[in-house]
């Protein structure tokens, strides 16, 4: 494992969601990252032995080599009822853990249990029902790390994300018990957050919600932090007249045909980095990971925040302007600009903001 985590606190990391068998390390040495995080879909372990999983070997890996780890349980329940207490479908559940965790407890520094619970469960599910299943699987995870790991275990707990919390609607009675259940579990060491928001200033309120709401020297993660609902507002606007005249693109080109063009033929990395600073909209809000991490550390609680280091293929399919323009965030480019070589993917625009923020 890497340095002791409480060197950690206030990091900024590296996030690959479910792609960590995607990790490039030429990558994450450059932007100076330290921390590795990703999830893990808990279906995808019935039919192989989870440690042959591309998502687990690949965080073990980064393990190995010295990186700090978060890896997220997630349990996809978007489509289906949360299964009923004491049922057999509840055992199964537990059972998948059971074949999980002896794979990465004490192997990782931390196991954020679920990743997104309130939207990845039904709308009309988002209630108790959603807090006696995660909790039946906190519960599960403390004890396995109680009998099997022991009081020095290397593995610290923390529960999944909270979204949206800059909505009122969101800030459910549910929402309450989940921080309850944080605020009153001595095995769990906090909360974590996903401010995926339309303006920075939207992110004040998810800490003003979490903070008020934990014990004393609880700390909290953001694991994940965009302006996508911003980028989104965008799609539809027109290239600058610059960007069209030098790179051949017709007047009247929308943001999202750029986008599809680079998809299809990947820019230079020059051009990309042009197409991104040519829009106005973009460079105003140039500053956002500064803002963003300032505001998470200023709370001095921040355990770690990770960000999106790699755009992923399902970022480019179906491009339109309704498209959930994911792909702006990343801080390396390897599905829009064409490769620096064949070890290393071109950045984005974020990478240098990123790097600065490393060991500040």
């Amino acid at each position: 494992m890497g340095r002791p985590l409480d060197t950690a606190h206030g990091a900024l990391g590296a996030n690959f969601n479910e792609n960590l068998g995607a990790v490039n390390y030429r990558e994450l040495q450059l932007a100076g990252a330290q921390w590795v995080r990703g999830f893990l879909p808990m279906p995808e372990v019935d039919d192989v032995d989870p440690a042959e999983h591309v998502g687990i070997a690949g965080i073990l890996d980064a393990a190995r080599r010295g990186y700090h780890t978060i890896l997220t349980l997630k349990f996809p329940y978007n489509n289906a009822s949360f299964p009923e207490p004491g049922s057999e479908a509840a055992a199964a559940e537990l059972d998948r853990l059971d074949r999980v965790l002896p794979a990465v407890m004490g192997r990782v520094d931390i196991i954020m249990i679920g990743n997104e619970p309130f939207i990845e469960s039904l709308p009309a599910e988002r209630d108790h029902r959603l807090n006696e299943f995660y909790e039946t699987v906190a519960r599960h995870v403390i004890d396995h790390r109680a009998e099997h790991c022991g009081e020095n275990c290397a593995t610290t707990l923390y529960m999944g994300a909270l979204n949206r919390l800059d909505l009122e609607d969101n800030r459910t009675p549910a929402a309450e018990r989940w921080m309850t259940f944080v605020r009153e579990t001595p095995e769990i060491e906090g909360v974590s957050i996903h401010p995926h928001i339309p303006g920075s200033e939207n992110a004040r309120p998810f800490v003003d919600y979490i903070l008020p709401r934990m014990r004393a020297g609880q700390t909290f993660l953001v694991t994940e932090f965009s302006l996508v609902w911003y980028w989104k507002q965008h799609m539809s606007d027109t290239v600058s007249a610059g960007f069209a005249s030098t790179y051949g693109f017709a007047p009247d080109t929308k943001i999202w045909e750029v986008v599809q063009a680079a998809i299809d033929d990947p820019f230079r990395e020059h051009q990309w980095h042009d197409f991104l600073t040519s829009c106005d909209w973009f460079m105003q809000q140039s500053g956002f990971l500064q803002e963003q991490m300032r505001l998470y550390r200023d709370t001095g609680r921040l355990a770690v925040a990770t960000y999106g280091f790699r755009q992923q293929e399902d970022m480019t399919t179906n491009m339109g302007p309704d498209k959930d323009p994911w792909l702006f965030n990343s801080v390396f480019a390897p599905y829009t600009a064409q490769s620096r070589d064949s070890g290393m993917a071109a950045p984005g625009y974020w990478l240098d903001a990123f790097r600065s923020l490393q060991n500040v």
